[in-house]
């Protein structure tokens, strides 16, 4: 990353020795304020909230990684290798590592993103299969507000807002792979699933069912299959429907169920037996679940 003041662009504001006196009286650049989400081997999830507006200079910077970035408030005008573009809500700011990109506000002050950054290893992983190509390259700047990403951006928002963000990776790895789908015009891979494969997710499935009250670690359970967290994600997913992270939860709350119905434990020593850290979290998806709470459907027979 250079330090402000030395552009990969040409003529650029904050290089420019040919400013006009307005252009020059602008306040120094000041970068959006950052908050991180979530973060793991390879991805991170941050909220970026920008204050900057006309008569602030435009923010430089490069990309370390891979960025994809949803916009969910204010717009601003965008510049990259992929050339320049408006971003508004309900569209995706995209980023090629190494590049260098341009963030102003020409027409209003602020804005907030929720942006997922990728190392370049992990998302060449993600595209070999969701684009076809491990040495995809974002030909475009952004993706535009489509009816088919709306679940997505809700996912998104919703889990920036602290609820239902159990399963960060999975997340990360999904908005990439449906960006990347969206923007290659491929449709997910159906390829059958080798029985190699098959035999190593049975083991994998059989160990969560007698562990479900543990904590299992994503990186354990593929280290477990002899793969990498990412072809761990895609082939349980083709395989058995849902993710890792579904699939432990369904067997967690069917069995949380199960001791409601059978025993007279408490509704705190139900939910810990099953493997939830906190009341609030089991009650939470309960109720997602099940439409009640977990004392109403203990006496509803």
């Amino acid at each position: 990353m250079w330090a402000l003041g030395e552009n990969c662009y040409p003529g650029a504001v904050s290089g420019d020795t040919h400013q006009s006196p307005a252009h020059a009286a602008r306040p120094p650049c000041r970068a959006p304020a950052s908050r991180p989400i979530a973060q793991g081997e390879g991805w991170s999830i941050s909220e970026f909230i920008c204050g900057l507006g006309p008569q602030d200079q435009p923010f430089e910077e490069l990309h370390e990684h891979v960025a994809i970035s949803a916009v969910v408030e204010g717009s601003f005008q965008y510049r990259s290798d992929g050339g320049k573009a408006l971003l508004y809500p309900g569209s995706f700011l995209l980023g090629n590592a190494s590049a260098c990109y341009e963030c102003s506000h020409e027409h209003g002050s602020g804005d907030r993103c929720i942006a997922f950054h990728f190392a370049p290893w992990l998302f060449e992983e993600v595209a070999a299969s969701a684009a076809g190509s491990h040495r995809f390259r974002f030909r475009a700047s952004m993706l535009p507000a489509m009816r088919k990403l709306a679940p997505t951006l809700i996912e998104i928002e919703t889990a920036a807002r602290g609820a239902n963000l159990a399963a960060p990776e999975e997340l990360a790895v999904r908005v990439a792979e449906t960006v990347l789908t969206t923007v290659s015009g491929r449709s997910e891979t159906t390829a059958a699933t080798a029985a190699r494969d098959q035999r190593r997710l049975s083991h994998v499935l059989r160990y969560m069912e007698e562990h479900a009250e543990q904590r299992l670690d994503l990186t354990a359970l593929a280290a477990m299959a002899f793969m990498s967290k990412y072809h761990f994600l895609r082939t349980f997913r083709r395989l058995v429907g849902v993710t890792p992270h579904q699939f432990l939860l369904g067997l967690r709350m069917r069995r949380a169920a199960i001791a409601l119905r059978t025993t007279s434990k408490p509704v705190a020593t139900v939910a810990f037996d099953a493997g939830f850290g906190d009341l609030s979290t089991f009650s939470g998806h309960f109720r997602e679940v099940f439409g009640v709470s977990p004392g109403v459907f203990r006496k509803v027979r």
